[in-house]
């Protein structure tokens, strides 16, 4: 048996906000804009080639508008690989993308920290060249 999770859910103020952050400044793909009702759609993204995708769900109560950035209590939420470091290193730049930890090398390879348009913390990890 094989289990693979394939989509998370990230609350967000706005649907439009999210999906120009996401495609503009990350360069992820638009996968799915479909409306549901007045108040909701379901949208989805992803970096490209990915299997792995992000639900946005817009904030609907008081409760979720608190979570909203705050998805793992101030920890890294989401990880991601990239073959190219530097080169993403300088889209998140030229992009004004908040820059939290600059590039490192680790014994897991090179990593950065930066944080989305809500404060939700992403590792970005370039493994070693094998």
């Amino acid at each position: 048996m094989k289990n693979e999770i394939f989509q998370l859910t990230l609350v967000v103020r706005e649907y439009d906000e999210a999906i120009s952050f996401y495609t503009e400044k990350l360069g992820f793909e638009l996968l799915e804009d479909t409306v549901l009702s007045e108040s909701k759609r379901w949208v989805r993204v992803s970096p490209p080639g990915s299997r792995m995708s992000l639900l946005f769900g817009k904030a609907a109560s008081e409760e979720q508008q608190k979570s909203i950035g705050n998805q793992t209590g101030g920890r890294v939420f989401l990880f991601m690989y990239t073959d190219d470091l530097d080169g993403y290193y300088a889209q998140l730049k030229a992009g004004g993308v908040e820059i939290v930890r600059e590039p490192s090398e680790e014994s897991f390879g090179k990593v950065l920290v930066f944080a989305d348009l809500y404060g939700n913390l992403w590792d970005l990890i370039e493994p070693p060249k094998t």
